[in-house]
């Protein structure tokens, strides 16, 4: 797990970029730091819009700014939301992570300051099994 310090220093990272969410419907802002194998972070916020399934979320925007720029690995996520309890990456999220780095470092953080902490892998166990698989004949 990471230290202390560099998380602190991620967090910051994605509380201020949570600031610049798109939630006009839920109110519900999130703000994600990336960091790459290199130690170069890419950040995101969640974007909403009024048909709820072309949302997308602060975790995979920051991963969209990062393939942009030619990034693909990865060593660690901040995501920071205003919720009772540290929220993880939701299921869509977790997959686009594990494409590139399946057992990288998630840590969530609510505003009171609580944290979770957990790999990828322990929250989307066995994320590429049977997908390109060939099909069973009959």
């Amino acid at each position: 797990m990471a230290k202390t310090n560099t998380i602190v220093s991620l967090e910051k990272v994605a509380l201020r970029v949570r600031n610049r969410a798109y939630a006009p419907y839920s109110s519900f802002q999130v703000g994600a730091a990336l960091e790459s194998e290199s130690g170069k972070v890419f950040t995101g916020c969640n974007v909403e819009n009024i048909s709820f399934g072309l949302t997308v979320c602060a975790e995979r925007n920051a991963v969209f700014a990062a393939i942009t720029a030619g990034v693909r690995k990865f060593r660690r996520i901040v995501v920071v939301a205003n919720s009772r309890e540290p929220v993880t990456p939701c299921g869509a999220c977790r997959q686009v992570l594990a494409e590139f780095s399946d057992d990288m470092e998630i840590v969530s953080i609510n505003l009171k300051g609580e944290r979770y902490r957990a790999k990828l892998s322990g929250l989307l166990p066995r994320s590429k099994a049977g997908i390109l698989d060939n099909p069973c004949s009959t």
